[in-house]
């Protein structure tokens, strides 16, 4: 089944600011999550996310954190920021 990607205001302007190649290779790889029958698998959980969990997903020196939704027949992959690892995990 394939997922819907959707980005964060956040995100997309996050996806700006970081190097051109790093964020082609975010998008890439968002593509092929969305492709995968569970992309959970592919992905790290962060630990103490409520619901729903937040999920990490790493390239680099850059991160991105997202949210994975199973709703009905939607299933949704929901980008919300890809900056540096040094200020990731300061939000969540």
């Amino acid at each position: 089944m394939r997922y819907q990607l959707r980005y964060s205001s956040a995100a997309r302007h996050a996806l700006r600011k970081i190097p051109r190649e790093v964020a082609l290779k975010f998008v890439a790889e968002f593509g092929d999550l969305a492709d995968e029958q569970d992309p959970r698998l592919y992905v790290k959980r962060l630990q103490g996310a409520g619901e729903p969990p937040f999920y990490s997903l790493r390239i680099g020196q850059y991160r991105a954190v997202m949210s994975i939704l199973d709703l009905d027949e939607l299933m949704v992959i929901h980008v919300i920021e890809t900056p540096h690892r040094s200020s990731v995990y300061r939000k969540f």
